[in-house]
């Protein structure tokens, strides 16, 4: 095609193509595979692809765990875009945990996934099988000894990077009947380092995390946390970080929103901010999942509910949202 078309139009072409047809290109030759591959295209082209859809997540790809051996991890690469999953095809892991039987997702953004088995920590592309091993962060339980953290994954428009934030609690440094205060550090892909920041000044006192292990959500660039006041633990809240400049913020939900004893957790519905609420008290007869959607970014009063999913009937636990609103759910085995 190069010797008929300019190379401009060619690159107009291949920017105006899904990532599925992108990763079947590559073969076509090795200028071709470098240029799909490359950093600039890459960015240019997720932009482009962002434009034309309102849903900012509409070019995600989903991983979905198939099978485990210790040691070894399979995926299947999914693109979520029509009413049925489609299948682009199986991946092994790009490397192998060395102490667990697989890592922990801390979250995906435009098709990059990070995973991490305690200070190990991973980027994976799985459209372009590229991965990277991320250097030890700064705090490690090596030198300070028992640190819990909290993790997310996010990217910041304004310097159109990828970044990793950890939040870690060092165990020796807190005063009993004191709020616990972290130490937050981000790792920058544009820098490859991890550095501590100032966060930990802006951090509200008196926050506890939600333990219920899911992603923390990406949106307008800042990671979202669900987390309860220890004081009033009936009445979640959603804490988010601003990765450009590095405050975190807190998001209030309506009184009565949620009942005691609630798991809740961050998502992202329709480029909006959404809460996915598991009813978990052991008497409760008909449980049930509600999903909540942030209509108006950080406006309170424009918080709706959006779904009631009933969680009797084989059904184990709400996953996610797709892109047509169809909801994604764990069945009981």
């Amino acid at each position: 095609m190069s010797d008929y078309l300019p190379d401009e139009l060619v690159l107009e072409i291949l920017h105006r193509l899904p990532a599925k047809s992108l990763i079947r290109f590559r073969c076509v030759s090795k200028s071709w595979n470098s240029l799909i591959t490359s950093p600039t295209f890459i960015n240019s082209h997720l932009t482009q692809s962002l434009s034309l859809f309102s849903n900012s997540n509409s070019n995600t790809l989903i991983v979905r765990h198939c099978a485990s051996h210790p040691n070894i991890e399979h995926y299947k690469l999914f693109r979520d875009e029509n009413d049925s999953f489609d299948q682009i095809q199986q991946l092994d892991f790009p490397v192998s945990s060395r102490r667990i039987h697989h890592f922990m997702l801390i979250g995906s953004v435009n098709g990059l996934f990070s995973l991490h088995e305690q200070e190990r920590f991973i980027l994976w592309n799985p459209s372009i099988k590229k991965s990277i091993t991320l250097p030890k962060p700064c705090i490690t339980f090596k030198i300070h000894g028992s640190v819990s953290s909290h993790l997310a994954l996010g990217f910041d428009p304004r310097s159109n990077d990828y970044k990793v934030v950890r939040i870690a609690f060092i165990s020796r440094n807190h005063i009993p009947g004191e709020p616990e205060i972290p130490i937050v550090e981000v790792y920058s892909l544009s820098e490859g380092s991890w550095r501590i920041t100032s966060a930990s000044s802006t951090f509200p006192p008196g926050i506890s995390f939600n333990d219920w292990n899911h992603p923390a959500a990406s949106l307008n660039g800042a990671v979202h946390f669900a987390v309860h006041d220890r004081g009033n633990a009936c009445c979640p809240l959603v804490l988010s970080f601003d990765l450009g400049d590095e405050v975190f913020r807190m998001i209030s939900v309506p009184n009565g929103m949620f009942n005691a004893g609630d798991s809740v957790h961050t998502s992202v519905f329709g480029g909006s901010l959404s809460l996915l609420c598991h009813d978990t008290r052991k008497h409760t007869v008909n449980k049930c999942c509600s999903i909540w959607v942030m209509k108006e970014y950080g406006v309170v009063d424009s918080w709706t509910k959006q779904f009631t999913v009933d969680l009797n009937g084989g059904i184990e636990r709400v996953l996610g949202l797709r892109k047509n609103g169809h909801i994604l759910v764990e069945a009981k085995v």
